[in-house]
Order: structure tokens, then sequence, then C-alpha cells
């Protein structure tokens, strides 16, 4: 049993919360970081054990097979007003504290995102799970034996179909991660003044459980596969996948004896008398 973090989505809530009130100082991102997993281990840690941080790498192997991945949010980060290269450096300092200090695994893979991280451990258990994360991507594990918190909404996420939700992905794409979908080319979000071709949900709803072959034309095709490559979580390359099951099964945790002095060293006093809840 497992709690799979999504730990830069956590760490980027926290970031984001402060600095609407303008104080993004490492020790109020620290501690706000802290107070979420203890938070998240007290309320779920009986049913589905210990905390495991799942974390992108700076690297990413989808960008490799396709570069035009996320490259639609550098427009947006500009015009977000977040110092991001600052966020960054919270992001690994914590992450790098916690891998040293804290009883919980911590697991980055070189071009690996905290999604194959997540899936691939979904995959590996026949446990309960848990995946602490709002991203909708995680719908298409649903069909195994886990759950998924949503830490914005502050509830679980449920879904009627997670196959239905990868089909959906597929033929639609995702705007926010730069992939378009199957009937536009691989460019339409990164040439200025283009819009993607329209796809109505009568073809999302009528393509459900066809064949691909039997309603797309050759570049539909084409495009089709791209996709699939892209948010099909079944399909991260194994090499990366070995990587993950070696790191997760290898991987050694700080002894929890250790915490107080990490909390002195820091200043955690508003955490240092729950210390046992961490």
């Amino acid at each position: 049993m497992a709690q799979l973090v999504d730990f830069s989505q956590i760490v980027i809530g926290s970031y984001m919360t402060a600095a609407k009130y303008a104080s993004t100082d490492m020790d109020v991102i620290r501690s706000a970081v802290l107070n979420t997993l203890r938070l998240y281990r007290i309320k779920f840690s009986n049913e589905y054990g210990e905390l495991v941080l799942c974390c992108d790498d700076r690297h990413n192997w989808r960008k490799e097979i396709f570069p035009n991945y996320k490259a639609s949010r550098k427009k947006s980060k500009k015009s977000s007003g977040i110092d991001w290269q600052d966020l960054y450096n919270c992001l690994n300092q914590l992450r790098e504290e916690f891998r040293e200090w804290f009883p919980y695994k911590v697991i980055q893979i070189e071009k690996a995102e905290a999604d194959d991280i997540i899936a691939t451990l979904v995959d590996l258990s026949n446990e309960r799970t848990l995946i602490l994360s709002s991203d909708k991507d995680f719908v298409q594990l649903h069909k195994f034996n886990v759950r998924q918190y949503s830490p914005m909404q502050k509830k679980f996420v449920e879904s009627q179909s997670a196959g239905w939700s990868l089909h959906e992905k597929i033929i639609r794409g995702d705007v926010g991660d730069g992939i378009p979908n199957i009937m536009s080319d691989d460019n339409v979000f990164v040439d200025e003044g283009r819009r993607q071709k329209p796809l109505t949900k009568k073809k999302v709803d009528a393509w459900y459980s066809l064949d691909p072959k039997t309603y797309c034309t050759e570049e539909m095709l084409r495009n089709y596969n791209r996709n699939k490559q892209l948010v099909d979580l079944g399909e991260i390359p194994e090499s990366i996948r070995l990587n993950i099951i070696n790191q997760f099964e290898n991987t050694k945790v700080g002894e929890r004896k250790r915490l107080l002095t990490y909390f002195v060293n820091h200043r955690l006093k508003n955490l240092t008398e729950n210390l046992s809840e961490f």
C-alpha cells in the first residue's frame, strides 16, 4: 500500500498560495509543503500506507518524440507574474531535503514525469493505492485497484469509465500539454494565429470502441498514434519503467528519529509539536 504523491503539484500549489500574499520565502514554502504532507498522511495512512513522493525530472522523454510537448506553457508562464526559476529552486531544494531526512521514498528518474512514476508503481502493486493529484490524466488508471484524491478540490476524483477517459484524451489531445486533437497537425499550437480543426462530441462518441483504422484518414491515424504515445500511460518506454521499479525497490528512507534535528535546523517550531504525524 502507498500514497503516491504528485510532488511538483503540492509544491507549486503551496508556492502559488504564498505568492498571493507576497511571501515566497523558502521557510514559508517549506512549512506549507510539510503541513500539507502531514495532513494527507494523517488522513490516509491507515488505509493506504506511507507517502511516496513522485517527482518530475528536468528532462522529458515525451519531448524527445514530440518537441512541441508543453511548448505552449512558456507563454503562459511569462504572463503569470510568478518567478518560475525561484519556484523550481524551491522545489529542487525541498526534494533533496526530503530525500535525505524524511522516512518517505522520493523517486525521480531521468527523463520521467511524476505521471510515469505513479503509473508504473500502480501497475506494479496489487494492493490498494491512493494517488494524491488533481491531474485528470490519472483517470485512466482508475481501472486498477486505486483511488485518486484531488488536493485542489479536496475530494476524491470519480470517473464512470477509465477506458472512455483515455479514448477522449487521445482523440481530443490536451491543450495544456500542447497536444493537438487528431484532426490537427503537430504545429497548430506553436504557429501564430492558428486553431485546431473542430472536433464534435458526436464524432468522439461515435468513435469509442471502434478501431481507429476504420474512421481515420492516413494523417489522422498518424496523429492518433502520436497522441496515444504521449497520453496513454501504458506507453511508457520499458527502460524508464524498469528504472522506476529498480529505484523504488532499492531506495532506503531516512530514519524517523532524525526528523527532530531537521525541524530544529529549519526553525519549524509550529510543526515540531506534531512531529509524530510525519
